[in-house]
C-alpha cells in the first residue's frame, strides 16, 4: 500500500531587495493556520534608522487572508539581516522558535559583544527545536531538521511537501552557503545537504536568499530536491565530501564581511530584540575593533 501523499501548504514569498532575503507565509489551506519564516526588520546602518516596512507587508497579507499565525520561525541566527520575530508576534501572535543550538551562538557572541544582559539559554524564543522534533501547522505535519555548517544552529523546516532550508542551500546555479562564520564547518554543511537530499525528490525547496549569478536576471527562490541533486553547481552527483570542502573553503576565502553583520547578530542573538539602552536612553550597536598587528 502506497503511503499517503504529503499535504501541500500554500507558500507566499516576500523578497527584500536590500538584504536579498525571502520571507515566507506557509499556510494550511484547509484550516487557515500559518507560519511565518525568516522575517525581516529593516535597518539602515548609515542613519541608524529601523523600519517595519518589510514585516508590515507580511502582516497585511496575513490579515487580508484571515490567517491565524501559529508559528514565527527563524531558520538560524542570521548575519545579514535583522529578524522581525518579536514584532510579528506582537501583531499576529504565534509561538517563536529556532534550533536549540542558538544557545551556542549566544554563548559565543555574548563574549564578543560583552552582552552581559544576555544569558545563553535560547530565550526569548518560545521553543527550541532539536533535530527531528515535530510540530504542526493546522493539519500539516512538520519536522525540524538540524542542518549545521553555515552556522552551528541552522535548521531546515520540512512542512508537508515543502522544506525551508535557510542558508544551507541556494538555487542550483548559485550553490551553497558560506561556512567561514564562527561555528561554521564545510564538512558539516556537506553532510547537512545529504539530509536535505534524503527528502523525496519532488519536495519543494525554498531558499532564504537569492543572489543573481552571472547569466541570470531574475530572482528565484524555489526549486526541488531532484533539481538540487542534479544541477547544484557545488553538489552535482558524484561530488565527494573532500572535493566539496575544498571548493567551499576556496570560495569562502574570497568573501567579504556582510554589511549588516554586527547589527544583525546583536539583535538576532536576542531573538529579534534590541540591545538594552545606555543610561542616556539610546540604543547602540557595538563594532569590535581589530587593532593592527
Amino acid at each position: 500500500m502506497s503511503p499517503e501523499p504529503l499535504k501541500k501548504p500554500d507558500v507566499s514569498a516576500f523578497f527584500d531587495d536590500a538584504t536579498n532575503t525571502v520571507t515566507y507565509i506557509v499556510a494550511d489551506p484547509e484550516s487557515g493556520k500559518a507560519a511565518i519564516i525568516d522575517s525581516v526588520l529593516d535597518y539602515d546602518p548609515a542613519s541608524g534608522r529601523l523600519s517595519t516596512a518589510s514585516a508590515d507587508k507580511v502582516i497585511e497579507e496575513v490579515r487580508r487572508r484571515n490567517l491565524t499565525v501559529e508559528w514565527v520561525l527563524d531558520t538560524h541566527i542570521h548575519a545579514d539581516h535583522l529578524t522581525a520575530t518579536p514584532y510579528i508576534r506582537e501583531k499576529l501572535g504565534g509561538q517563536s522558535a529556532v534550533g536549540e543550538h542558538v544557545k551556542d551562538i549566544q554563548s559565543y557572541w555574548r563574549k564578543i559583544f560583552n552582552a552581559l544582559d544576555l544569558a545563553p539559554d535560547g530565550k526569548p524564543y518560545d521553543r527550541l527545536f532539536a533535530d527531528g522534533d515535530t510540530f504542526s501547522i493546522g493539519g500539516i505535519e512538520a519536522r525540524a531538521i538540524h542542518t549545521p555548517g553555515h552556522t552551528a544552529a541552522d535548521m531546515t523546516y520540512a512542512i508537508g511537501d515543502a522544506a525551508f532550508v535557510g542558508d544551507t542551500l541556494f538555487m542550483p546555479d548559485y550553490g551553497t552557503a558560506r561556512t567561514d562564520f564562527p561555528g561554521g564547518d564545510a564538512h558539516e554543511l556537506y553532510r547537512s545537504t545529504r539530509k536535505i537530499f534524503a527528502l523525496p525528490d519532488e519536495t519543494r525547496l525554498f531558499m532564504c536568499h537569492d543572489y543573481l549569478p552571472e547569466g541570470r536576471s531574475d530572482y528565484r527562490w524555489e526549486t526541488t530536491v531532484a533539481e538540487e541533486k542534479s544541477s547544484n553547481v557545488h553538489l552535482r552527483e558524484g561530488v565527494a565530501e573532500d572535493e566539496f570542502v575544498a571548493t567551499r573553503q576556496n570560495r569562502d576565502a574570497g568573501l567579504g564581511t556582510p554589511r549588516l553583520l554586527y547589527a544583525s547578530l546583536q539583535v538576532n542573538m536576542r531573538g529579534g530584540n534590541l540591545p538594552p539602552a545606555d543610561d542616556n536612553g539610546t540604543v547602540y550597536f557595538r563594532t569590535p575593533v581589530k587593532k593592527p598587528a
